[in-house]
């Protein structure tokens, strides 16, 4: 997890919905912008990868954004957006595990057959015999 919350600028603006007074006199929403090609905490594959992942989030000018307005003070909306940006960005790095595939051992595939067999055999009860 690395911080590159140096790299972060900000822009404010009023939040939306309910709060009274407050909501319409304070800028208390956060938006953060990192613009991902001119980060110097991440090598060129990690950009890449960043942008290919996150290219719905990441604007025409190449800026990665995201617009927090769930606290009513600017500073808590502030370090959420960090806090949430800078998991977004970790999320996009992890590479998964590749599967490997494996087959059904012996006695998997006897064990599978033994229940069809019961089973049929339990069906095959079932009909009426003269």
């Amino acid at each position: 997890m690395k911080d590159f919350s140096k790299e972060l600028s900000f822009k404010t603006s009023r939040s939306s919905g309910a709060g009274g007074q407050n909501v319409n006199k304070v800028e208390t929403s956060v938006t953060v912008l990192w613009k991902v090609e001119d980060s110097e905490f991440f090598t060129v594959e990690q950009k890449k990868l960043i942008q290919n992942k996150l290219k719905n989030r990441i604007n025409a000018d190449g800026f990665l954004f995201l617009t927090v307005s769930e606290s009513r003070t600017q500073l808590m909306n502030k370090n959420k957006a960090i806090e949430k940006i800078i998991e977004i960005v970790d999320e996009a790095l992890f590479i998964p595990k590749k599967r490997l595939a494996t087959k059904p051992s012996k006695g998997q595939k006897q064990k599978r057959l033994d229940a069809k067999k019961k089973i049929s055999d339990k069906k095959e009860n079932r009909k009426f015999k003269y």
